[in-house]
């Protein structure tokens, strides 16, 4: 579940980098890559690109080095926003990332 970061809660929370990188080498199918240490669960991918195709993916667990292709070929991949929401199992909170090709 989310939640707001109290910026009162003390020891405020470990800075986490985000695991993801991104080869945007193909607009129409950029790949997400796994650039963590640690596994991540009950990935979702969620698209807003204008397009009336599958919005919503379930890819489930990434493993570290685990590459994904992303296809946008139904949109236009200059307007395509994408979100990655997942958990980290050694605190078990969701995280949300966006990004843009």
């Amino acid at each position: 579940m989310l939640r707001p970061v109290d910026p009162n809660e003390l020891p405020p929370p470990p800075a986490y980098r985000v695991p993801w990188r991104v080869v945007r080498s193909d607009a129409t199918h950029p790949i997400v890559i796994n650039d963590g240490r640690d596994a991540a669960d009950f990935v979702r991918v969620f698209r807003d690109d204008g397009a009336a195709s599958e919005r919503t993916q379930l890819w489930g667990q990434v493993l570290p080095a685990e590459e994904i292709e992303l296809c946008l070929c139904a949109a236009d991949p200059d307007e395509a926003v994408v979100t990655l929401a997942w958990f980290r199992p050694t605190d078990g909170l969701e995280y949300v990332w966006r990004f843009v090709v």
